[in-house]
């Protein structure tokens, strides 16, 4: 991904022009689980990041979204070992605000990547994708996609509570044109009544199976499916194709991973918002870097960019296709 790429250069040429952060300076990141391979990149560009940049690196992740209990020890850990800086898609965004004030309380930069803690103010820094224009961004889309057909409407969210969540699941009926008033600020997920179907996945590939397949036996009507990941996608698609639907139900998504950017070439996925993990675990790198060589703390928010992806372009809609796609995408192609 080459802007991803000139991402970690830049850290690499810091180190060189400023010179190394002491062997004793440690940076820990904190993943929501390690299957995602959207978390499996992240920890990458953190770790080639950090040791560009002369930082000790540790990683840590749940098991799955929403589950806050495996993230929490991992803060405990980072405070004992005497991390200068932490890095956290937090898996459940208000249950983890206490472990990390207590991790700021000891002069520890806490920095969330991807995902917004509720509140936002409770690290010192975001770096993330705005989450509710990735959702928006395929809402515009589908729109335009369906237009002429009474759009019946499956939701295959994340869990209850969870910021990114509830930030691609409104976006995604705002652009619709089905909900009004909406912002990325609240973790309450909008409806509408052309959704016949909302399900939790936690971003999980059975699961998100499982709940195609729940909505389906709800109403075999369902024409178009918002996914809150690409995991949970190809899910859907599985359960779909199972019933002989899957030519006939239009799937968007949000991650942007090689393989999901694939999905969209091979027919699987219509439309999906390309995010940046690599940029987001560079970018929380450098800030750490720089708190631990000069005392400066990162803050307030850093838009890491997103890119609506297809092979349908619509019009008024901005779109790059899958070629654009595959050549700024992470994970296994």
């Amino acid at each position: 991904m080459k802007f991803a790429t000139a991402a970690l250069s830049g850290v690499a040429l810091m180190a060189l022009m400023a010179g190394s952060a002491s062997a004793a300076d440690l940076a820990c990141l904190i993943t929501k689980n390690n299957t995602n391979p959207f978390f499996v990149k992240m920890k990458e560009g953190a770790e080639a990041a950090a040791k560009a940049a002369g930082l000790e690196f540790q990683a840590f992740a749940g098991e799955k979204d929403g589950d806050a209990a495996p993230q929490i020890t991992a803060i405990e850990n980072c405070v004992a070992a005497g991390a200068k800086g932490i890095l956290i898609t937090p898996s459940d965004t208000k249950a983890i605000v206490p472990s990390i004030q207590k991790a700021r309380d000891k002069g520890i930069v806490v920095i969330a990547l991807d995902t917004a803690t509720d509140p936002q103010e409770a690290v010192d820094a975001l770096f993330a994708t705005d989450n509710f224009a990735a959702g928006t961004l395929i809402g515009q889309w589908a729109a335009k996609a369906m237009a002429g057909k009474e759009p019946i409407i499956a939701t295959l969210d994340l869990a209850p509570g969870i910021t990114v969540g509830a930030q691609r699941h409104n976006g995604f009926l705002q652009g619709m044109g089905l909900a009004t008033g909406l912002t990325g600020t609240t973790t309450d997920l909008a409806t509408a009544k052309e959704v016949v179907c909302a399900q939790d996945t936690h971003g999980d590939q059975t699961e998100g199976q499982t709940a195609m397949e729940n909505c389906l036996s709800k109403n075999a009507n369902i024409n178009l499916v918002y996914t809150i990941n690409e995991p949970a996608a190809f899910g859907a698609y599985t359960a779909l194709k199972n019933q002989g639907k899957d030519k006939d139900v239009t799937i968007v998504s949000v991650d942007g991973g090689c393989q999901g950017v694939q999905g969209i070439v091979d027919g699987k996925i219509a439309a999906t918002s390309q995010q940046y993990p690599l940029k987001m675990a560079s970018m929380g790198v450098e800030a750490i870097v720089k708190f631990a060589k000069e005392g400066v703390k990162p803050t307030g928010y850093t838009d890491t960019g997103v890119t609506l992806i297809t092979d349908k372009a619509q019009a008024g809609v901005d779109s790059k296709d899958s070629t654009y796609g595959l050549a700024n995408c992470w994970g296994n192609k």
